[in-house]
């Protein structure tokens, strides 16, 4: 299907962060995935590559500029590609991607990007500077 290739022609950007399939519990009646569904993988993705950055707790404090090109069907593997692209004293913006591995065709398609911020925090949940020593368990 032509209209599913990505618009770029390109290959995922940043780092694999996670990989799952699209269930039926995660879809509408018509077998689209739910976008909040795809939303929150993104936001694990994100989370993870961002507690790596800041060597500990992390917690998301904004979604920006959330963009749908495709919808992600049923049997679909998503995998949600991150990268860090600014870092403050506390926070971090991750770019993450969400690409589907089509499940009849296998091809693999762009079907959402985004942009996440995530502070980092210590036990106390307060923010703390992202280049601490810390390093939580």
């Amino acid at each position: 299907m032509a209209e599913e290739r990505d618009k770029t022609g390109g290959k995922p950007r940043g780092a694999l962060a996670i990989r799952t399939v699209a269930m039926p519990a995660d879809a509408n009646a018509n077998g689209d995935i739910f976008g909040g569904w795809v939303l929150g993988q993104m936001d694990i993705a994100g989370g993870i590559v961002a507690s790596e950055r800041c060597r500990g707790r992390c917690a998301t404090v904004a979604v920006d500029a959330m963009t749908f090109h495709l919808p992600v069907y049923v049997g679909d593997v998503l995998a949600a590609y991150a990268e860090v692209v600014k870092v403050g004293r506390s926070s971090m913006t991750i770019r993450v991607e969400a690409w589907a591995k089509r499940r009849m065709s296998g091809e693999q398609v762009k079907v959402t990007e985004g942009t996440f911020t995530y502070v980092a925090i210590d036990e106390n949940r307060h923010p703390r500077p992202v280049d601490s020593d810390r390093v939580e368990v």
